[in-house]
């Protein structure tokens, strides 16, 4: 039976949509938000916002409202946010070092410390503040940061022997930008992001249109 208490997935992945529209009202000078408000910038509606939240306790007043600053401390203490997080990505083509090179990770509690690679031609360039390093680097530099959170943007081929390293060095959360479905064990979780797959999920809408 499911705990009550434990959160569905799916409200953990808005909660990150909550905090990056309460950051954006803070910075607007926004001091005090509806449910409602809040839920016109990001397609939820009032009833669903007050549902996710409550989950974790009672944030806001009815009538009043949320004190954006100290929902958005909540929200990112749930999200572990308030210490930061070091990450290794694995793949350094072209997506790879665009994603090495993306100042937004540092922002928001993210931190690279390795980038891998099998290529030797890449092997010690400089790509942002990471030294491409070689796959036999990956378990010392896992252990050494404690990493836990990974990236990896290599060829669909080699995918799954990536995450195999991965996990068996300690990681335990896999984003993976390889058109392929990992099998991991229960206790580590993995994203996806497919951009051929989003745009064919649009491409039906488009069809249907000129049928």
């Amino acid at each position: 039976m499911e705990r009550l208490d434990v959160p569905p997935d799916v409200v953990i992945r808005r909660l990150p949509l909550y905090a990056r529209s309460l950051r954006y009202l803070l910075d607007e000078g926004v001091l005090s938000v509806s449910s409602q408000e809040l839920g016109e910038r990001i397609n939820v509606t009032a009833a669903q916002i007050r549902k996710d939240l409550s989950y974790f306790g009672e944030f806001g007043k009815q009538g009043i409202g949320y004190d954006v600053e100290k929902l958005l401390t909540h929200i990112e203490r749930i999200l572990g946010l308030n210490h930061r997080w070091p990450v290794v990505l694995v793949g350094a083509g072209y997506l790879g070092q665009a994603i090495a090179r993306y100042e937004g990770f540092q922002k928001q509690g993210l931190q690279i410390v390795g980038l891998f690679d099998t290529d030797p031609t890449k092997i010690g360039q400089q790509v942002g503040d990471n030294e491409i390093r070689d796959y036999a680097e990956m378990p010392a530099i896992i252990e050494k940061y404690q990493v836990r959170l990974s990236i990896i943007s290599v060829p669909a081929a080699h995918a799954q022997s990536v995450a195999d390293l991965l996990i068996k060095a300690g990681v335990r959360a896999i984003l993976n930008y390889a058109p392929i479905i990992l099998q991991t064990p229960d206790d580590v979780w993995v994203r996806y992001i497919d951009p051929v797959a989003v745009l064919h999920s649009m491409t039906y809408y488009l069809a249907r249109e000129q049928s």
